[in-house]
């Protein structure tokens, strides 16, 4: 058995989820990669994926495989790159996650000219409202707002965003504008649109004080409850920089600001394996240039 060969096997059937898709991925067989990872299985005397004839799951023991599998490769490819003369030239694809709208103001534009500097450099983003498995679903680089639990992945801090309750001038006009946390009962709250999109609002510096909504209207998407509450349905619960260019210009309203919890942080998620990858390395690097660049110390203030 080839090692490498049957570890690059192993690592593209976890990518892929799919033997077909991970021998389409080496332009090899299915037969071959099937063949290469029962190998591995049977040299190392453990399951690595379960199999069935809709899906293929990683084992625990895979999981457990999975990154220091990548980190051997990534090492293998630096070391031929060293040999080859070409390791200050980031190459390779870099596999990426970010929430919706913060991928979409603030990552889409360092990918874009990470690709303009780097033509060795691919990209492939997954902007998703919600936390995903970093090492199993092969990401590269998490993006993440909020505070983290303990890890053994590796933190890169950029800045910090602020919640904010925001409604239309006309919506206030109409019902009268909330001072203190009680009055939100008598107003239309737009469920969904908190940091964990669920029906309890937090407020204070520790996020000790709790609102529960009964709202009349719940969606699952935060562009979505932005655009409710500039159509005046009532009061959303968003993050600031989702929502600076509509407070800036009058169509929403911030509501409540000195009863909001504190900041939130704004990371960058990743394996230590992975930082020694030059292609995932130049991305870190320009993503903290441009949070020093655009002073990203608290982006409610952007």
């Amino acid at each position: 058995m080839d090692r490498i060969e049957a570890y690059s096997a192993f690592v593209a059937v976890a990518d892929a989820r799919s033997f077909v898709g991970a021998a389409r991925a080496l332009g090899q067989s299915p037969v071959k990669v099937t063949r290469l990872v029962a190998a591995l299985e049977n040299h190392l005397g453990v399951p690595l994926f379960n199999r069935s004839t809709r899906s293929v799951t990683i084992t625990s023991e895979g999981a457990a495989l999975l990154d220091r599998a990548r980190a051997l490769l990534a090492n293998l490819r630096e070391a031929e790159q060293l040999v080859m003369g070409s390791t200050s030239e980031p190459q390779g694809e870099i596999h990426i996650t970010a929430p919706v709208m913060f991928g979409r103001l603030h990552v889409l534009p360092v990918v874009a000219d990470l690709l303009s500097r780097h033509d060795g450099i691919s990209v492939r983003m997954m902007l998703v409202d919600r936390n995903i498995r970093i090492v199993e679903e092969g990401i590269d680089v998490a993006v993440r707002i909020g505070h983290l639990a303990d890890s053994s992945l590796m933190m890169a801090r950029l800045g910090s965003v602020g919640q904010t309750l925001v409604a239309s001038p006309d919506y206030l006009a109409r019902r009268g504008t909330p001072r203190v946390l009680a009055d939100l009962a008598r107003h239309d709250c737009i469920g969904g649109s908190g940091i964990r999109h669920d029906n309890v609002w937090r407020f204070g510096r520790n996020s000790k004080d709790r609102f529960e909504l009964a709202p009349r209207l719940s969606l699952n998407d935060v562009a979505s409850a932005i655009a409710a509450a500039e159509e005046g349905a009532g009061i959303a619960n968003v993050l600031s920089y989702q929502v600076q260019k509509q407070v800036q210009s009058g169509q929403l309203v911030s509501l409540l600001q000195d009863m909001m919890p504190g900041p939130l942080p704004v990371q960058l998620l990743f394996a230590r394996s992975r930082s020694a990858n030059l292609a995932v390395r130049a991305f870190i690097a320009a993503m903290r240039e441009r949070a020093a660049r655009e002073n990203w110390g608290d982006l409610q203030d952007q």
